[in-house]
């Protein structure tokens, strides 16, 4: 069986949007959660730095004895902001990277 080049191209071509649309996502989901602490007042130089310390909140949270408040106490004392800024910080990152983590913190409240 021989194969023609145009449909070896649009396998190559399939393949290669498929590796690159991880990163993409990635990418945005990225620049929404730095846009989100811009809009919340919180100043930062290294965007990548930055992102790392949010994606890094999620798991945090899912370590022994991890909860909000020492997740938040970490973020104040191992990067130098407020315990006020270092919660919108994590509230930011957990909104961004783990959502689904947002319903339990809201109990039983109504929906509005």
């Amino acid at each position: 069986m021989r194969l023609t080049g145009l449909p070896i191209l649009g396998v190559i071509t399939g393949l290669v949007a498929l590796a690159s649309s991880a990163p993409i996502r990635a990418d945005m989901v990225s620049n929404a959660f730095l846009s989100a602490l811009t809009n919340a007042g919180i100043s930062y130089t290294q965007p990548t730095g930055t992102t790392a310390m949010g994606q890094s909140v999620c798991p945090m949270l899912f370590e022994p004895g991890g909860s909000f408040d020492d997740v938040t106490s970490r973020m104040a004392e191992g990067n130098g902001m407020s315990y006020e800024m270092a919660g919108r910080f994590t509230i930011i990152a957990i909104a961004t990277y783990c959502p689904a983590l947002i319903a339990p913190l809201r109990g039983n409240r109504p929906q509005s």
